[in-house]
């Protein structure tokens, strides 16, 4: 096989080790040993054939390994925000605003402990430009608050915190600052912003997640920042060579919604990588995809890219409505079956659950979330300590068609099927299905595409005396690790969701503009959940009223959806206490584009006991 020119010594050596592995797998009498750590850069002359053989010996880091095992990571949101009631700050803001009450970092790392999270990730510094700690970057920091009498430092007590808890910890540096003065003068601004990465990343010892989000907008001057990546990315593998780079880095992707939801065909071996520079965004165009796309690796994209990374996601989403504490979102902490679903849809789903938790003014997480935390972290204990296979923990390669049966335990019923591959051999399988022995007949309990690094499925109680795994289609023989059964027990929510436009019980919409509703009977109400649409603008702040004449009128909330603008997902409010009504009016004030958008029955479910 003939390649093209190399320009330098590390592409000759990835060719030659591509040509290897090509000999190999085109036939050849020994065994397959040949693996890519990262990356592979592809020659131009390879074939898509050659190119998908290769995907299937891409691997992750030792960082990104360590990493994946976490599963389950907690996101700190907590500054400036918390204490002026917004999600976004403009970087005016007062420091003397910051001043937790009773600020206590081990109250957060020992509730987190208990709900099996296993590394933290603070918000040092978000888009106001408020530093978390003493920099000397900037005055705008804790070292101007009155809080500590000036001499306090956020970062140092979580780490503290996270090592006496034996956590790892991570930290989330915006590189929008929309109060630095040098934002939008490029090269005085990417000196400023490596001056804080570099304090954080010498002066508390080991960090291993680097968090960057992609928020660029206008800065203090109305001019936009171009953020040399590639510097930050040196500085992090210079100064903390173990951590992994998050998001805008290199090593973790964003899955693409802030909704807690992975795909079901979640690759970690994808051509995607972030936008830090023209030609990977040329790169990105060319192939049609962005981390929101829904095909990040099939055969077809491989088949086209130029080369391959190993980019596994992470999936965000807040235990609240909006990323920081509000007061008035103390009733929408995310129930137990919601925060047990996204579970199922994001570790399930060969990602880790990045879960953030917002700390209140106190400076401690609220009583409400630490509860629900706890009780999430015993359900999973629960439900994944009892493996109800005999021998699931066999390894075994498998070609298409190939399966394995495994010996349940008590005859007890499961829901729950775990599988998983080794990815230090790669991520290979592309369709699978499970299947269950009940009685003489096999039956299909689950199928679906990508396993990798975990992939749980989910399925109706039953049975069965064995469970049958198959590996439909791979990518050269599949490495599987494990195999599990469970029983997860339902969760009650203990609320009954009434859509209006079924017109439950002779409801009757007697208004659009606002919305309003004659339940005909007088009914006891906990709340409701909206749902955006997608095709029109959504409500962005809203009043409820309640009435039992229809002609006399009561406040029982207003409102904002908190951040529905950049997270469309179904927004649950739970008034503060119950109320009995006939009549109720759903008032949009002003859409997320500052237009009408009046609710609509269908977007409106109402919460019952």
């Amino acid at each position: 096989m003939t390649f093209v020119l190399i320009k330098s010594m590390r592409q000759i050596l990835i060719v030659a080790s591509l040509l290897a592995a090509i000999v190999l797998f085109d036939g050849c009498r020994q065994k397959e040993r040949a693996y890519f750590e990262k990356e592979i850069i592809f020659p131009e002359e390879i074939t898509p054939e050659q190119k998908i053989k290769l995907s299937a010996y891409l691997t992750p880091t030792p960082q990104q390994y360590a990493w994946q095992q976490l599963e389950l990571t907690a996101f700190i949101h907590f500054g400036m925000n918390t204490f002026t009631g917004r999600e976004w700050g403009d970087g005016t803001e007062d420091p003397s605003v910051f001043q937790p009450t009773d600020f206590n970092a081990e109250q957060w790392v020992s509730v987190l402990q208990k709900a099996g999270f296993n590394m933290l990730i603070l918000t040092a510094k978000h888009h106001d430009g408020f530093c978390l700690w003493p920099t000397k970057t900037t005055a705008h920091s804790v070292a101007s608050s009155p809080w500590r009498g000036g001499q306090g430092d956020i970062v140092r007590e979580v780490k503290n915190a996270c090592d006496k808890y034996n956590m790892k910890f991570g930290v989330y540096l915006s590189p929008w600052d929309r109060n630095a003065r040098s934002y939008g003068d490029s090269p005085a601004y990417n000196h400023l912003f490596i001056q804080q990465l570099t304090e954080l990343l010498t002066q508390y010892g080991r960090i291993d997640e680097v968090w960057f989000d992609g928020a660029n907008a206008e800065g203090p001057n109305g001019k936009r920042q171009i953020y040399d990546w590639e510097r930050f990315y040196q500085v992090i593998d210079s100064l903390q060579p173990q951590s992994v780079k998050a998001i805008m880095g290199n090593d973790i992707r964003w899955v693409g919604n802030e909704s807690g939801l992975g795909r079901q065909t979640e690759w970690s071996v994808t051509p995607l990588q972030p936008d830090i520079n023209e030609s990977i965004v040329e790169e990105n165009k060319r192939l049609g995809v962005s981390p929101m796309s829904e095909d990040l690796g099939s055969r077809k994209l491989i088949g086209e890219a130029k080369a391959l990374y190993w980019y596994p996601s992470e999936v965000d989403v807040s235990i609240r409505p909006g990323w920081f504490y509000h007061p008035e979102e103390d009733h929408q902490v995310k129930t137990l079956a919601q925060l047990v679903d996204i579970y199922y849809q994001s570790v399930g789903l060969n990602s880790v659950l990045l879960l953030n938790i917002p700390p209140d003014t106190r400076g401690q997480l609220h009583e409400i979330d630490s509860r629900r935390l706890i009780e999430f972290g015993d359900y999973l204990s629960y439900v994944f300590k009892n493996d109800k296979l005999s021998d699931g923990h066999n390894a075994w390669r498998a070609k298409p068609g190939d399966f394995k049966e495994f010996d349940m335990k008590d005859g007890d019923p499961i829901n729950t099927i775990l599988l998983q591959e080794d990815i230090l051999k790669g991520q290979r399988v592309e369709v699978f299905k499970v299947e269950g022995l009940i009685g003489s007949e096999w039956i299909k309990l689950g199928e679906g595409t990508t396993i990798g690094y975990k992939r749980l499925i989910k399925f109706d109680d039953c049975t069965p005396s064995k469970i049958r795994v198959t590996i439909l289609e791979t990518r050269e023989k599949a490495a599987m690790k494990r195999v599990g059964a469970y029983f997860a027990p339902a969760i009650d929510d203990s609320f009954n969701s009434m859509p209006i436009s079924n017109n439950p019980s002779g409801w009757k919409v007697i208004a659009n503009d606002p919305l309003t509703l004659d339940m005909s009977k007088t009914m006891v109400i906990e709340g409701f959940t909206y749902t955006p649409d997608p095709q029109k603008e959504s409500v962005f702040a809203y009043t409820v009223e309640i009435s039992n004449d229809g002609k006399n009128w009561k406040e029982v909330r207003n409102n904002e959806f908190a951040n529905i603008k950049n997270n469309p997902i179904k927004q649950r409010v739970m008034f503060k206490q119950q109320v009995k009504t006939r009549f109720i009016r759903f008032q949009s004030l002003v859409g997320i584009d500052g237009g009408n958008a009046p609710f609509a029955p269908t977007q409106i479910k109402i919460l019952t006991k």
